[in-house]
């Protein structure tokens, strides 16, 4: 994987972005640009110019960069703050914001779909998945994959809303065989028994496992964090997790959950899990055994969110309202300084000083190498 600190600028994004480069070129990590005091206008759909704040976090490979999300008690998004507002705090020592916007970031996502999910609940999110596209952008991009025993990736990034909404209506759950394709250590897109990617043959006699605890969804995140790598750092990476969180363990998972973290912090990428209706939220468990859930723990180490699917709260309006605060988030962005450059891993805590609020963004950040994947 790329540092979170390196990044590529093409030549056409150069020329796009010249005005900009000598701004740009001022930030080290002794000094940085004034940041504007106020947050910026949302850019027009169909402007292909970058703005201020994304042309400065594009081509400045040191900044960190922090979306953060702002909620009052009843829930709501709060999108009156100032820049004077917020203190950030690098290994506990505080740092100067360099870039502040709160200007609406394009989204790339992974819609990463359970595929072994009881009958009741795979019906529930069959019959939603259209909706996904609903809350979509005219310039966000999705890729719709599925897991279970194994990674299955579908066609790729696109923002053609109609060619997601043919592929999501193809996306037949747990009608495939739980087989991985030869050559693809973390499985491959089946449709109707044939791949997505190449359209070769799978087994059709092969039988899918049911009613064990054999899903490898640690690797599903793994691998949907590796389909991120390379998208700009001018749009919000996010992955959507819909799945009952159910996890094989270490029996099934080729990567360990730490690991898996790390490739999220690394990659600022935040998840925002929808639990099926039968996960862990309406079982008898103590809290403790909620807290252990992938669905929450991931989110909450990444600066996602959790939205519990019930009778009362349906899917359709979880897809409307993660992709809206997954857009809409503040974004923060400093140059570290006063902290150990050489250190691997970096804690983050943001503050405000209006009282009564709930902030959520990523814990930290690795600015060492994340441990690629363990394949036999």
């Amino acid at each position: 994987m790329k540092s979170l600190r390196k990044i590529t600028v093409g030549t056409s994004l150069a020329l796009i972005l010249a005005p900009f480069l000598y701004l740009a070129a001022q930030t080290s990590r002794s000094s940085a640009p004034p940041a504007s005091s106020s947050p910026q206008t949302a850019q027009a759909p169909g402007n292909a110019a970058l703005s201020d704040a994304q042309a400065r976090i594009t081509v400045n490979s040191s900044l960190v960069i922090l979306p953060v999300t702002v909620k009052n008690h009843s829930g709501e998004l709060v999108p009156d703050l100032r820049r004077d507002e917020f203190r950030v705090f690098e290994d506990n020592v505080e740092q100067r914001i360099d870039v502040f916007t709160a200007e609406a970031f394009p989204l790339s996502m992974v819609i990463l779909i359970d595929n072994d999910l009881k009958d009741k609940d795979a019906e529930k999110v069959q019959a939603s998945l259209e909706s996904i596209i609903g809350g979509m952008s005219a310039e966000d991009e999705a890729f719709v994959c599925r897991f279970d025993q194994f990674f299955h990736p579908g066609k790729g990034f696109t923002s053609d809303q109609d060619k997601l909404v043919k592929e999501l209506k193809r996306t037949n759950l747990d009608t495939e065989a739980d087989v991985a394709p030869p050559g693809a250590p973390f499985g491959g897109a089946t449709i109707n028994n044939h791949s997505a990617l190449d359209d070769s043959a799978i087994d059709k006699g092969a039988r899918a496992i049911r009613g064990q605890p054999t899903k490898a969804l640690d690797d599903a995140v793994f691998a949907a964090a590796q389909l991120l790598h390379d998208r700009p750092r001018s749009r919000r990476r996010v992955i959507v997790l819909i799945s009952d969180g159910v996890n094989g363990g270490k029996k099934f998972n080729k990567v360990s959950y730490d690991d898996v973290i790390k490739a999220l912090l690394h990659e600022n990428i935040s998840v925002y899990s929808i639990a099926v209706p039968t996960a862990y939220f309406e079982r008898k468990v103590s809290p403790i055994d909620r807290e252990r859930s992938p669905l929450i723990r991931y989110a909450d180490h990444s600066g996602g969110e959790v939205y519990h699917a019930t009778k009362e709260h349906s899917f359709e309006e979880f897809y409307s309202r993660l992709a809206e605060e997954a857009r809409n988030q503040y974004t923060l962005a400093y140059v570290p300084r006063g902290t150990d450059p050489a250190a691997e891993y970096h804690t983050i805590e943001v503050r405000v000083k209006r009282e009564g609020l709930d902030i959520k963004t990523r814990e930290g950040y690795y600015a060492g190498q994340v441990p690629a994947a363990q394949i036999p």
